[in-house]
């Protein structure tokens, strides 16, 4: 993933992890879709060694969502998650531009419920 464009990381699969995002967008009132899931995409194909990792199955994710909120374009986000671990992003070049007022919404929704636990782990190493 480029560092860049990376707005979250979970310690979660792939699935776990956009579950709990479409949760979060979802009581914000942002309505999500999934419009592509790597896995479900490559089903056929029941034996593949991974080519980027070295597993005997190949445990790497990608989900594309669009978030949707009325009155602004959709915004992309794109989930790619390996090992326990998942990235989130959102797509904004110049062919696809992200609407920056719902992109700042989606950011805050996402983010916000993780940072209380973050203070109190500094204050509990802290003590």
């Amino acid at each position: 993933m480029d560092d860049k464009s990376t707005f979250l990381m979970l310690d979660l699969s792939c699935d776990q992890a956009v579950g709990w995002v479409i949760t979060q967008l979802q009581r914000a009132g942002l309505a999500a879709m999934t419009t592509f899931d790597l896995q479900s995409a490559r089903q056929a194909q029941v034996t593949c060694p991974c080519p980027h990792h070295g597993t005997e199955r190949c445990d790497c994710q990608m989900v594309v969502l669009l978030v949707y909120q009325a009155n602004h374009g959709p915004v992309a986000i794109i989930a790619h998650g390996y090992n326990q671990h998942t990235w989130f992003s959102v797509v904004d070049t110049p062919q696809q531009r992200a609407d920056p007022y719902l992109e700042a919404i989606i950011r805050r929704v996402v983010v916000s419920p993780l940072v209380p636990s973050v203070y109190m782990q500094e204050d509990a190493d802290a003590g």
